[in-house]
Order: structure tokens, then C-alpha cells, then sequence
């Protein structure tokens, strides 16, 4: 008879109310609302108005725009969304936040990969994004994540204020 060292089936214990769930949600739910709000208010700090380039909640339920949850223990953690607009041979990543509580756990990184394969099963071949100068820690995880620097799109100002990026989705990543 084989014997098998106590624990090998099982050699920690993991709550699966623990894992982070991302799926396509829908963006007017009162508890998604209250973190893009307070997105809202931290873009507002930062930035004069003609400067903030924010999707309202109306704006995400339109058909261009699929919008994506994090929750953890059915808590939202986080949010994102992506743009694919007729004609565009990229998509736009949008909306990205993270709850404060669970900053420097993944869940960016996680959100951004599930945003990017969203977007490759739609076929699409190329991200991009805007995000401001100012979000040192977003800057830090697109640069992470292989994003590039680009020159501005889709009628964004290039005021110095934001900061432009383009990735290539699939195995071959070479910016255009």
C-alpha cells in the first residue's frame, strides 16, 4: 500500500470566498457606483476638468464599452473597461480602479490581464490607454505590464497632463 505524507493533497487551505472574481458586470450597481465616485473625486483632485476625460456611468452602459468587476468575497475591488469603437483597429482600456483596502494585492494586474484578453477574443490587436501624469502608481503598472509610450489618440489633448500608451495583444507584441 503507498503511503502519502500527511497534507499532500492538500498543503494549504484556501478560503475560495477569498478568490478575486472578475466578470463582466453591469457599471450602475450602487456599490460599483461608490468606487467609480470616489475615482471621480481623486481624478477631480488632481486635475482641472477639461483635463479629466471620464466615462459616466451612462457612457459605460453603452454597447462600444464592455465593463469588468473585481470582487473579492463578493466585495468590489476594482474596475475596468474596455473600448472598441467601430472602425478601430485597438481597444481602449478605461475606468480602471482599485479600492484603496486592496491596492499592492494584484488585483491591477489581474484587471488589466482580463481587460486585455477581453479584448483579444474580440479580435483585437492592440491596447491602449490614457491615463494621467499625475497616477504614478497606474503609470507603474501599465509600464509593468509591457505598455509603451504613444503619441496621443482618439482626439485626447496632448497637454502634458496625460500620459499615452499602446501595447500589442497576442504573440506578436511589437508596437506598431
Amino acid at each position: 500500500m503507498l503511503s502519502l505524507p500527511r497534507g499532500f493533497f492538500s498543503t494549504r487551505a484556501t478560503d475560495v470566498t477569498d478568490i478575486l472574481d472578475i466578470q463582466q458586470e453591469r457599471p450602475d450597481q450602487p456599490d460599483v457606483v461608490a468606487l467609480l465616485d470616489a475615482l471621480d473625486r481623486y481624478l477631480v483632485s488632481l486635475y482641472e476638468p477639461q483635463a479629466n476625460h471620464i466615462l459616466s456611468v451612462a457612457d459605460l452602459l453603452q454597447p462600444e464599452i464592455a465593463f469588468f468587476v473585481a470582487r473579492r468575497k463578493g466585495v468590489v475591488v476594482g474596475t475596468g473597461a474596455v473600448r472598441r469603437r467601430a472602425g478601430q483597429h485597438f481597444g481602449e482600456i478605461k475606468r480602471m480602479v482599485v479600492a484603496p483596502e486592496a491596492r499592492g494585492t494584484g488585483v491591477g494586474a489581474r484587471m488589466l490581464a482580463s481587460l486585455e484578453q477581453h479584448l483579444i477574443g474580440d479580435g483585437c490587436s492592440t491596447a491602449m490607454l490614457e491615463t494621467g501624469a499625475e497616477q504614478t502608481d497606474a503609470v507603474r503598472l501599465y509600464e509593468r505590464a509591457g505598455y509603451a509610450r504613444c503619441a496621443s489618440f482618439n482626439g485626447y489633448p496632448d497637454n502634458g497632463l496625460s500620459v499615452f500608451y499602446a501595447k500589442r495583444l497576442g504573440s506578436d507584441r511589437t508596437l506598431l
